[in-house]
C-alpha cells in the first residue's frame, strides 16, 4: 500500500501534464523551450555577479571588502531598476539616426519582452561593476554610485544601441555576438577614465618604484573566477536568445577551450617571464580567454576560439604589468586588462578566425576594419562621457576617500563594520611597512591612538 499511494500521485500529476500537451502547437512549445533557456542564462549571468564580488573581494584588501560587496550588490539593483525605466528604450527602442533609441522606456510598447528585458539588464549591470574592481579601495562608495546611474542609464545603452539595437555599427556590419566590446570593453574605458581621475592608493608608487598591494584572499578571488567562468556559458550561451541545438553547444565549446586556453597561456607566459607560475595571473588569464571569445564564440571554429584564448592570456599578462608600471594606472584587480585589452583582442580576432567573413577565410580585410572602427568608436564615447561625468562629480561631491579614510578601510568609513572580526584595532596592517616614512603600519597606530584621544576627551 505505502508503494501504491506515491505511484498514484504521480500518475496524478502526469496525466494533466500528458492532456495540455496535446493542445499546445509545436510553435508554442519551441518558444517556451527557448524561454525557458534564456532564463536559465539570465540566471547564470545574474549567478556572475557574486564571482565578480568574490574576485574583487580576494584581491584586494581584508579592510575595503564589506565596501565592495556592498558596491556589488548595489550595482546589480541599480543597473535593474534604471534599465528598467530608461536604459532598455534607449537600447532598443525606434532608432534616431542610428544613435540612441526614442522610446520603449518603461518597457511601453514592449510588454511581450519581459524575458528579453530581463536577460539585457543582468548585462547591463555587468557591464558596471567591472569598474568598481578599477576604484577598489578609494573610491567614495556615493560616486561610484552616481557613476552606475550613468553607465547603466546612458552610457552603456547607446553602446547597446549601436550594435544591438540596429544602431548605426549594426548596419555597418559590425559583429560583437554576446558582449567583449559592448559589455567588457565599455566598462573597462569607463574604469580607465574614472581611474585617471581617481588616482593610485597610498603606497602604490613611489617615485619609479611600484609596490606590490597583496590581495588579502587568493583562494576567494579564485572561487569567483570559477563562479564567473560557470554563468559565461549563460553569458554566451544565452546571447543565441534560443535553444538551438546547432548553436549553442558549438557556442558553450568555444568558451570552454577559449577561457582553458587563456588559463594555460597566462601560466606558462607567466613562468617565461617571471620563472614562476603568477597564480593572480593565470585566475585572470582565464578571464581574458573568456572576453576574447564572448564576441566571435558563434562565429570562431574550435581551432580558432583556443588560438584566441591563448593569445589573449599572453596579452593579458602583458598589459597588466604595462598599465601598472608604465602608465602608473593602479587597478586593484586587472579589470582594464582583462575586459577592455582583451575585449578590444576578441572583437578584433572576429575579423581574423570568423569562419565567415574573416581574413584568414578569405574573407579580406572588410570585417578586420569594421571591427576595428567599432572598437574606436565605443572607446572614444565611453571615455568622453565617463570623463565628463566623473569631472562633474569630482567638482561637486568628490570622488575619492580622504587620506585618512583610505588608509583606515573603506569597510569602517563608509559602513561602521568590518567583513572579518579583528581584535585589537580597527585597521587592517596587512600593508608592507618600508612602503614610505609616512604610511603604513606606523600611521596607522599613531591614528588609532588620535581615536582613543578623542573619545577620551568627549567622555
Amino acid at each position: 500500500m505505502k508503494k501504491i499511494i506515491p505511484l498514484l500521485l504521480l500518475l496524478t500529476s502526469i496525466f494533466p501534464v500528458i492532456a495540455s500537451a496535446q493542445t499546445i502547437s509545436p510553435e508554442a512549445a519551441i518558444a517556451s523551450i527557448d524561454m525557458a533557456w534564456v532564463m536559465i542564462a539570465a540566471f547564470l549571468v545574474f549567478f556572475m555577479h557574486a564571482g565578480f564580488a568574490m574576485v574583487e573581494s580576494g584581491f584586494t584588501r581584508s579592510k575595503n571588502a564589506l565596501n565592495i560587496l556592498m558596491k556589488n550588490f548595489m550595482t546589480i539593483s541599480i543597473a535593474s531598476i534604471l534599465y528598467f525605466l530608461v536604459g532598455y528604450g534607449i537600447m532598443f527602442g525606434n532608432s534616431g539616426g542610428g544613435f540612441i533609441g526614442l522610446d520603449g522606456f518603461l518597457l511601453s510598447g514592449h510588454e511581450d519582452q519581459i524575458g528579453f528585458f530581463v536577460f539585457q539588464a543582468v548585462f547591463a549591470a555587468t557591464c558596471a561593476t567591472i569598474i568598481s574592481g578599477a576604484v577598489a579601495e578609494r573610491m567614495k562608495l556615493s560616486a561610484y554610485l552616481l557613476l552606475t546611474l550613468l553607465m547603466t542609464g546612458l552610457i552603456y545603452p547607446i553602446v547597446g544601441h549601436w550594435v544591438w539595437g540596429g544602431g548605426w555599427l549594426s548596419e555597418l556590419g559590425f559583429v560583437d555576438f554576446a558582449g567583449s566590446t559592448v559589455v567588457h570593453m565599455t566598462g573597462a574605458a569607463g574604469a580607465l577614465a574614472t581611474v585617471m581621475f581617481l588616482g593610485p592608493r597610498l603606497g602604490k608608487y613611489s617615485g619609479n618604484r611600484t609596490n606590490v598591494i597583496q590581495g588579502h584572499n587568493i583562494p576567494l578571488g579564485a572561487l569567483g573566477v570559477f563562479i564567473l567562468w560557470f554563468g559565461w556559458f549563460g553569458f554566451n550561451g544565452g546571447s543565441t536568445l534560443a535553444a538551438d541545438p546547432s548553436l549553442v553547444p558549438s557556442v558553450i565549446a568555444a568558451t570552454l577551450l577559449s577561457a582553458s586556453a587563456g588559463v594555460v597561456a597566462s601560466a606558462m607566459y607567466s613562468q617565461i617571464k617571471f620563472k614562476k607560475i603568477d597564480a593572480s595571473l593565470t585566475l585572470n588569464g582565464a578571464l581574458a580567454g573568456l572576453v576574447g571569445i564572448t564576441a566571435g564564440a558563434a562565429d570562431l571554429s574550435a581551432t580558432g576560439a583556443i588560438i584566441t584564448g591563448f593569445i589573449a592570456g599572453i596579452i593579458l599578462v602583458e598589459a597588466v604589468q604595462l598599465f601598472d608600471r608604465v602608465f602608473k594606472i593602479d587597478d586593484p584587480v586587472g579589470a582594464i586588462a582583462v575586459h577592455g585589452i582583451c575585449g578590444a583582442w576578441g572583437t578584433l580576432a572576429v575579423g581574423l578566425f570568423a569562419t565567415n567573413g574573416g581574413l584568414f577565410y578569405g574573407g579580406g580585410g572588410e570585417l578586420l576594419f569594421i571591427q576595428t572602427a567599432g572598437i574606436v568608436a565605443v572607446a572614444v564615447w565611453t571615455m568622453a562621457a565617463t570623463s565628463i561625468g566623473v569631472f562633474i562629480i569630482k567638482k561637486t561631491i568628490g570622488i575619492r576617500v580622504s587620506q585618512r579614510e583610505e588608509i583606515a578601510g573603506l569597510d569602517f568609513y563608509e559602513h561602521g563594520a568590518s567583513a572579518y572580526e579583528r581584535s585589537g584595532s580597527i585597521f587592517n596592517e596587512n600593508t608592507p611597512q618600508t612602503v614610505d616614512g609616512d604610511f603604513g603600519v606606523g600611521l596607522l597606530k599613531r591614528l588609532n591612538s588620535i581615536d582613543h584621544k578623542e573619545n577620551n576627551t568627549v567622555h
